[in-house]
């Protein structure tokens, strides 16, 4: 059973590759099964091989996409209002149920559902009123 935290199934095509601290694994097939995806792979012949990889995290090269964020492509951009007001610059991105949140370097915490554009090496947010205001 694999769990995605992805909203990219197409990892999980035949022929895409994961890799684990075991070594690279091909998907020979995968369907969706309850809130997870049971996987075949090339390279696991039998039961044994799969236990082997239980509790493995399995990682991905980047899917190229110009209209997607990547959170490694967030860090170090400037936030910035519809106005132009440079709020700072971003240093993580934690995760939160309602919406993940922009870290700034100041410690503003700006939600991404608040995310407008990027342009070049900046973030447009369309931020409502007192969210920049210190406490």
């Amino acid at each position: 059973m694999v769990t995605l935290w992805t909203n990219r199934a197409e990892r999980l095509e035949v022929g895409a590759v994961l890799c684990s601290d075991l070594g690279e694994l091909t998907v020979a097939g995968a369907r969706a099964f309850q809130q997870r995806w049971l996987v075949q792979f090339a390279e696991v012949g039998d039961r044994s091989t799969a236990d082997s990889l239980r509790g493995q995290a399995l990682r991905a090269e980047p899917i190229a996409d110009p209209d997607e964020l990547w959170v490694h492509d967030l860090i170090g951009m400037m936030v910035c209002e519809l106005d132009g007001t440079e709020r700072g610059r971003v240093e993580s991105v934690q995760a939160n149920p309602a919406s993940d949140l922009l870290v700034l370097e100041t410690g503003a915490l700006v939600p991404l559902t608040f995310l407008e554009t990027q342009s070049g090496d900046r973030l447009i947010v369309d931020a409502p009123d007192g969210l920049f205001d210190e406490i």
